[in-house]
């Protein structure tokens, strides 16, 4: 009890000490919330983007029939630290069973590749001759925030690069 009354009594003879303190937590609060808000306008950098892609021995699709080829997936308008996700049909073309593997090419513009990646969940099982299987592809963004200023002094108003599915004889 005594050190809380010594407490109250310090408080009370400082009070000029004690209202500056105030001031200052609440000057620092108010900028910190207006950096913020400024900040976050930086956040809404978006660039649209198209991924070319080229099959060897393997067919790529929209559906599960192999009707709807595609040779090119738009991924949308890119935000970066999030991710994008497209689901397409493989059929082999081989008359093995084969492994497939996938790739990210030909940038452009070429620094970009440094803050993507271009995943799938393949699982690296044989694929059968005419088999066809589903396989989703997701392309990741940095949301470093070089990557950011990459965006902004490189002027990227969009970009693209070359998905390559291969496959492999088991």
């Amino acid at each position: 009890m005594n050190r809380f009354s010594d407490l109250i009594k310090f408080l009370r003879s400082s009070k000029k000490i004690v209202l500056l303190i105030i001031i200052v937590a609440a000057l620092t609060l108010l900028s910190s919330a207006l950096a913020s808000i400024w900040l976050s306008t930086f956040d809404e950098i978006k660039v649209p983007s198209i991924g070319t892609m080229r099959t060897i021995g393997v067919g790529a699709y929209w559906d599960e029939d192999c009707k709807n080829k595609t040779e090119t997936i738009d991924w949308g308008v890119v935000w970066p630290g999030l991710s994008k996700n497209t689901t397409l049909y493989f059929q082999s073309q081989s008359n093995v069973a084969t492994k497939l593997s996938v790739s990210a090419t030909s940038w452009e513009p070429t620094g970009i590749m440094d803050y993507m990646n271009l995943t799938w969940d393949y699982n690296n099982t044989l694929v059968q001759p005419l088999q066809v299987i589903k396989v989703t592809l997701t392309l990741w963004f940095s949301s470093s925030s070089s990557f950011k200023n990459y965006l902004i002094s490189n002027n990227v108003k969009e970009f693209s690069f070359d998905i390559i599915v291969n496959v492999s004889e088991e």
